[in-house]
């Protein structure tokens, strides 16, 4: 019986454990998460607005690892030892025949004041703390931006940004109180989207001019206070910051041998494998994998990238090559509360389809359909 762990319990991590009990190969599996809880990051855009709560999100996974088989470890994981066989937890060594790291990434926070901003994806306390901010303003300035990890740009989440963006511009229309607050989009990108193509980018840009969101577009990020928000192009006020910095690899990486990219992610090859580890694979934003320059990180690309390392491993373990491969593909509708624009990418095409209603009850539609094989 093989012995295959597993560090997360976000999108990747559970794609890996469906994938592998697909994959007929006969394995304890052993999940190392610090609660065993899955939060579905992409609708903490609706919280502020109370379209959802915290508990809506957050789903126990107590009976999902029941139905699948798997034991949960309530631990962090500190290391790796062994060329990758003995993963170090805050609880107990957890020995392996194969490794999937899905931990995710982690925000980069080294500006000056970045801790007068709020970081929306960091989970659900977050988002919640955007609604009860502004919920108790009457009036002021939203500021709303993102960043990327300039030793590798492809390690940002800006998409989440935009639909928090228009969805406050929504809410305040809704609640008869938009004209009393001026809405502020920043970022270092000159052309802010464009991993979304071309024709997104000049979308988004439209519709924020034709909403009356303000842009601060193409200058270098130098600092926040609480009340300002200065980049190499002016300091203007903002009352609320709503910022997403880059991303890098978690704090736990320093304590292995794991190779690295420029933007501390781990390094894996097209089949998700960590080169020079045995049987070690990564999945999702905690790596750095071959690709073009607009892939995306997302929920949808973790889960193309996890079911390919968990075939790959299965046929490791079976005494198989490992030659899958993951679908490059950009998949997102850029939700307004109450409209959506779908945005399609892959490397044979690229396409836009306006905002409409449709599009928001089909992001709600899926939000139940994926969430329902771990209710």
């Amino acid at each position: 019986m093989h012995r295959i762990t597993i560090v997360g319990s976000g999108f990747g991590a559970l794609t890996a454990v469906n994938t592998l009990r697909e994959s007929g190969l006969s394995a304890d599996l052993t999940v190392v998460s610090p609660t065993a809880e899955f939060v579905y990051l992409p609708a903490l855009i609706w919280v502020p607005s109370g379209l959802r709560s915290g508990d809506d999100l957050r789903i126990n996974l107590k009976q999902f690892f029941k139905r699948t088989g798997v034991t949960h470890i309530a631990a962090e994981a500190t290391g790796l030892t062994d060329g990758g066989r003995t993963l170090q937890t805050s609880a107990e060594p957890v020995a392996n025949d194969g490794l999937i790291i899905a931990s995710g990434g982690r925000f980069i926070k080294k500006l000056p004041g970045i801790e007068h901003a709020i970081t929306p994806c960091e989970g659900i306390a977050s988002a919640q703390r955007i609604r009860d901010r502004v919920r108790a303003m009457e009036s002021g300035t939203i500021a709303m931006g993102f960043a990327g990890n300039p030793n590798e740009p492809s390690s940002m989440r800006g998409g989440p940004v935009f639909e928090f963006l228009f969805g406050m511009d929504q809410q305040l229309r809704k609640e008869g109180r938009r004209e009393r607050f001026k809405l502020v989009f920043f970022t270092p990108a000159p052309n802010p989207g464009n991993r979304l193509g071309p024709k997104a980018v000049g979308s988004l840009l439209k519709e924020m001019a034709r909403l009356g969101i303000e842009t601060h577009l193409g200058h270098k990020l130098k600092g926040f206070t609480d009340r300002t928000v200065t980049t190499e192009g002016g300091t203007f006020d903002a009352d609320l910051i709503i910022f997403m910095p880059g991303m890098t690899g978690n704090t736990w990486f320093d304590n292995t041998d794991l190779p690295r990219s420029p933007g501390g992610l781990l390094q894996a090859d097209a089949q998700c494998r960590v080169p020079g580890f045995e049987r070690v694979y990564v999945a999702g934003d905690a790596g750095s994998f071959p690709g073009p320059d607009w892939m995306p990180k997302q929920a949808h690309m973790a889960d193309l990238q996890a079911r390919a390392a968990a075939r790959n491993l299965a046929a490791e373990c079976m005494g198989r090559e490992p030659r899958e491969t993951y679908k490059v593909e950009l998949l997102c509708i850029v939700d307004t509360n109450d409209r959506g624009m779908l945005v399609a990418r892959n490397e044979k095409y690229n396409f836009v389809l306006p905002s409409m209603r449709l599009f928001h009850w089909l992001k709600r539609f899926f939000e139940w359909w994926y969430l329902r094989q771990y209710r």
